[in-house]
């Protein structure tokens, strides 16, 4: 009856969810009626209950006008008592914010510190995430109970954007900044890190005291408590301690994982002309994590994505452009901060390039400009066109974290590097960090500071990049004279707003390139251009630095010469498409398959993915260079993709390429061999596949299924099912969410209650994506199904069941 009701109730909310509205309202900077001074924090926490016992010194005084009361954000909490100067003070709250009655008016000269003795209660949070940080009650209890022998018991905090005031009262607002102590109370056996230096440790019976003090300024949402059964992994930069926090089993691997964040200190400390400014640089791994990561004071977290071994390593760190962008959120947010989350460009699109920055230095341009790439198709395929970097309009604060702050953001600093050039870019930069060092800045400032620099007046930039939306989309058309011997290239902005800006024009003739660098003025240009021999190409946006969409007309011969010379990767990549659709003819063939040595590793992947080797040119000659990639190309990801490529042919006589695969150190290279090798040799890919350590197995979920699925394997459902919704829509292609969802099927209409057990749990920590795309039916069909389907009277098992219930319930309300 209980659960008939519940899901009455869930279905009705969910309904009502469906035909709310939201409206859109100015969101100007934050009124700063007083100002922080200093936080000092008790804290012990309750496991049972997931609650926090909590003491607060909040030292602060007005910031201009006198005034007798004092308001605190704190949610969902109790408050016991608030103190100031041994007397108890009277205070209004509603569950949000304390209104706190002081004894006197106080002036901007006066500082005073409020005591407040509270509860904090997480659990009671009403306040919700967003797509980049899927939940917001500030505290997370990790398998409190110590139920789960499968994850270990943890805490951590998240304070962005304004959470942190769910675990301690404060003025939650990225324009305050305040010093800070923590004593955090917990049970021996575990470490604690928070912001700043960690100062003393005294034991109390079974339980320690941590006392962590920080005497630099910062901003609330970037406090940090981290609590659990961690190795530290030291390492360090000059003097600055740096230390990897992470599991017992991971120990071995941090080094590995973490080991570039002092290479990474010393490039960004030089690059910005200004050092590291804090006393050391922890990063730690928590598990359930509601986002990537967090750039805390000195104190970064990192989801559990961060945790690889040495067969994934091989191929790709994944976490590489996490770590550098977290650390360059250390001087881009957390030493100068957005005042507003309107401004959250100056974090967050700072900290996006940084990746671009960090792979240039490490990897070289085209490495970094394929990582460009990526990041602006990732914002021009998502709803973003209207959408202002900077806009005070927007329906959440949590809307602001989205691919325009971050990727689009990234972009235009790119594009505003190369307009001013690296000299007076990275000055910029610099002078603006000195300038703004433990405050908080909006964008204006960074305007001001180039244009004192440079002696450019940058209004247009940053009025048509910042404050407007969009980019150009630009069709591109040619005038030749060949009398006269020149061409007018010709660019017409279709875009409703118009941009300015500068554009570098490449014309290849007699097997040179002359490069023009111009500035369009308007929606309509012409640029003239003389010649000595009738170009073979004209590349339109050549440094590939100009957020843009280019149309033109070009045929089979543009695009490979294209291919073949052409600087950018962005136009050799869309150069090889165009080839790919031609491979009838010969001459595209050939195009494709030299394409597979080219320098770029993603344009040989492109090409190994997109060659088709049923046609009937030179398909011998193409498939023992394939093979010769299989076996010997410098990068595990091209070696796995010729893997697959060789596969699709099924041919029995290529058992011993993928026999040898088998053997490889590369995941990556495993995984495709697997499937490979099932389609010629069914028996021995099952035998490998069901032989391989568990450990190995959860990091091959995807090839594994696919094998278990093709043999109807119902003892292997239960290991499908904790990953069937990451693959079906993290970063999964179309044919992988077609078997995850075959899967999924499968697993739902079957009676192995164990499978669909972890189907439900795996819904349950991946609740942000179950709610998108629709789940809250199945899921609440799964479950009855489940409850039915439990018959035995095993009570372990019937409360970790009701457990996952009761998680997935509240996260569908």
């Amino acid at each position: 009856m209980m659960i008939k009701k519940m899901l009455f109730v869930v279905l009705t909310m969910i309904s009502l969810v469906s035909f709310s509205q939201t409206y859109t309202t100015y969101k100007p900077e934050r009124d700063k009626i007083h100002d922080l001074i200093h936080t000092k924090l008790k804290v012990d926490f309750n496991f049972k209950d997931k609650q926090l016992n909590g003491e607060a010194w909040v030292t602060v005084k007005p910031h201009f006008y006198a005034t007798n009361k004092l308001t605190l954000d704190a949610k969902s909490m109790i408050i016991h008592n608030v103190v100031l100067n041994n007397q108890k003070l009277d205070f209004n709250y509603d569950d949000f914010k304390i209104i706190i009655d002081l004894p006197k008016e106080y002036t901007k000269e006066e500082e005073f510190t409020v005591y407040i003795k509270y509860t904090a209660r997480p659990e009671k949070v009403k306040q919700k995430g967003s797509a980049a940080i899927t939940d917001a009650k500030g505290l997370y209890f990790i398998n409190a109970d110590g139920f789960d022998k499968n994850k270990p018991t943890q805490i951590w905090t998240q304070g962005e954007t304004e959470a942190s005031s769910c675990w301690f009262p404060t003025i939650d607002s990225p324009n305050q900044k305040t010093t800070q102590e923590i004593y955090m109370t917990v049970p021996d056996k575990f470490v604690t890190l928070s912001n700043g230096k960690l100062v003393s440790q005294t034991k109390n019976g079974i339980n320690r005291t941590d006392y962590w003090k920080m005497d630099q300024k910062h901003a609330p949402y970037l406090f940090f408590m981290g609590v659990g059964e961690y190795e530290i992994v030291k390492d360090s930069y000059k003097n600055i301690p740096i230390n990897y926090y992470v599991e017992k089993e991971y120990a071995p691997y941090a080094r590995d994982i973490f080991g570039l964040t002092p290479e990474m200190m010393k490039f960004f400390s030089e690059k910005l002309g200004v050092e590291y400014p804090w006393n050391k640089y922890s990063q730690i791994v928590g598990r359930d994590y509601v986002s990537g990561a967090m750039e805390n004071t000195t104190a970064v977290i990192h989801g559990e994505n961060a945790y690889q071994t040495p067969g994934q390593l091989i191929d790709e760190n994944v976490q590489e452009n996490t770590i550098a962008h977290e650390l360059f959120h250390h001087w881009f947010g957390d030493l100068v901060t957005s005042e507003s989350w309107s401004n959250l460009t100056l974090n967050e699109s700072f900290a996006n390039y940084s990746e671009y920055l960090w792979r240039e230095y490490k990897y070289g341009k085209l490495d970094a400009d394929m990582h460009l790439f990526k990041d602006r198709e990732a914002y021009k395929n998502g709803l973003n066109s209207e959408k202002h970097l900077v806009r005070f309009n927007y329906d959440d604060k949590e809307d602001m974290f989205d691919l325009v702050s971050y990727n689009k953001g990234g972009s235009i600093l790119h594009m505003l590097r190369n307009y001013l050039g690296d000299e007076a870019f990275f000055l910029g930069l610099k002078t603006y960090l000195i300038e703004n060092k433990y405050k908080a800045a909006e964008v204006h400032q960074l305007r001001l500071v180039f244009e004192k620099i440079t002696g450019k007046d940058l209004n247009w930039f940053f009025n048509q990049w910042y404050y407007n939306s969009g980019h150009p989309e630009i069709e591109v058309s040619y005038d030749y004279n060949t009398i006269q011997k020149t061409v007018t290239v010709n660019l017409l902005q279709l875009n409703n707003n118009e941009f300015k800006f500068p554009i570098a024009i490449d014309i290849f003739e007699k097997g040179k390139k002359y490069r023009h660098k111009v500035f369009v003025n308007g929606k309509d240009a012409s640029f003239k251009f003389s010649y000595t021999k009738q170009p073979t190409l004209i590349q339109v946006n050549a440094d590939g630095v100009l957020l843009c969409k280019i149309i033109e007309n070009k045929v089979l011969s543009d695009y490979i010469f294209q291919l073949k010379n052409a600087e950018n990767f962005t136009h050799r990549r869309e150069a090889l498409l165009e080839v790919a659709k031609k491979q009838e003819e010969k001459i595209a063939f050939n195009a494709i398959a030299n394409a597979m040595s080219d320098d770029s590793y993603r344009i040989r992947i492109l090409a190994l993915e997109n060659i088709d080797l049923i046609n009937k040119f030179s398909k011998k000659t193409a498939i023992q260079k394939i093979m010769k990639i299989a076996n010997n190309d410098p990068k595990t990801l091209v070696q796995a993709v010729a893997i697959e490529t060789l596969g699709k042919l099924t041919d029995p006589e290529l058992k011993g390429i993928f026999e040898k695969a088998l053997e490889s150190k590369s995941y990556a290279v495993l995984g495709k061999a697997l499937v490979a090798m099932y389609y010629i040799d069914k028996q021995t890919a099952v035998v490998k596949s069901k032989t391989l350590p568990d450990e190995v197995r959860k990091i091959l979920a995807t090839p594994l299924t696919r094998i278990f699925i093709e043999e109807n394997d119902e003892k292997e459902l239960p290991f499908i099912a904790k990953s069937v919704l990451s693959g079906m829509y993290l970063n999964a292609d179309k044919k992988t969410k077609a078997m995850y969802n075959k899967a999924f099927t499968q697993i739902s209409e079957s009676n192995n209650t164990e499978a669909i057990q972890n189907l439900v749990n795996d819904m349950v920590v991946k609740g942000n994506q179950f709610k998108q795309y629709n789940f809250d039916k199945v899921v609440i069909n799964l479950m009855r199904r489940m409850v039915q389907d439990q018959k035995t009277k095993n009570t372990p098992n019937r409360v970790k069941n009701t457990a996952i219930i009761k998680e997935a319930m509240a996260k569908l309300l």
